[in-house]
């Protein structure tokens, strides 16, 4: 009688898709298309939060310790330091709204 094997982790691992690495290259950030441009986004969780920011969206403040999001422009003229400066820190919602 044949014996029924498990898979072990190292095979599952040969098995599986291989992960998208290109959010490492820009902190965790993860590439959208919002209002008809590429933007790069990241989710700033509520501990992570330290200051206290204006959103661009509504005008009102994002006090410390609120999760928000960062977006940046991903087609900056100036180039990618020149976007990362230009990084802005709105609401989740007033993001996903604009």
């Amino acid at each position: 009688m044949a014996r029924n094997r498990r898979v072990n982790k190292y095979q599952r691992a040969a098995q599986a898709e291989p992960r998208d690495v290109t959010r490492l290259a820009y902190g965790g950030a993860r590439k959208e298309r919002h209002r008809g441009a590429e933007w790069f986004v990241r989710d700033i969780p509520a501990h992570r939060a330290e200051k206290v920011y204006r959103c661009p969206s509504c005008g009102t403040g994002i006090p410390a310790g609120q999760a928000h999001v960062v977006a940046w422009s991903a087609e900056n003229f100036f180039g990618d330091e020149a976007a990362v400066r230009d990084r802005r820190h709105y609401h989740a919602h007033c993001w996903r709204l604009g």
